[in-house]
């Protein structure tokens, strides 16, 4: 089965699973259909018994990702109802789909290039491992927003 990834590259090759968020014109920030792509990502990835471990990375080397999407982030939740918001918390697709609503069991390997910033660092923090490039920078910048963070970092 061919998955339709529009944000996310997702390779295979042997038993490891390359997936790449490619929103490189946007820093690699976690927009709707980046959460979408990597939601199906990692359920090939955890259904799929040839693979064994998969690493993760950004597009470029600027960003492994920068965060959520905030151009757009307070327009799209308020138009939601609550009742969407706490399902979408459990059920996903959540931030980067690895944070909450689903179980991978097999490791996966944030390969970090770059900026790891507010989402990007919660995404890293749900790998298993962690490598990071000598220019990686790492923050945590939600509270300049007023945006918690809600998957794990705290």
């Amino acid at each position: 089965m061919r998955l339709s990834l529009k944000k996310v590259r997702y390779e295979k090759k042997g038993p490891i699973a390359y997936v790449t968020i490619d929103n490189v014109e946007h820093e690699n920030v976690l927009e709707e259909q980046v959460d979408h792509d990597l939601w199906a990502v990692w359920h090939d990835f955890r259904d799929d018994p040839k693979l064994y471990v998969a690493i993760l990375t950004g597009a470029g080397s600027k960003s492994f990702c920068a965060g959520s999407d905030l151009r757009d982030y307070v327009k799209r939740i308020a138009q939601r109802s609550p009742e969407w918001i706490r399902r979408r918390a459990y059920e996903g697709p959540n931030l980067g789909g690895i944070t909450k609503g689903i179980h991978v069991w097999k490791p996966i390997i944030a390969a970090i290039n770059g900026y790891c910033l507010a989402a990007g660092m919660e995404l890293a923090m749900a790998c298993d491992i962690r490598i990071a490039a000598d220019h990686a920078k790492f923050g945590v910048v939600n509270r300049r927003w007023n945006v918690g963070a809600e998957s794990g970092l705290t």
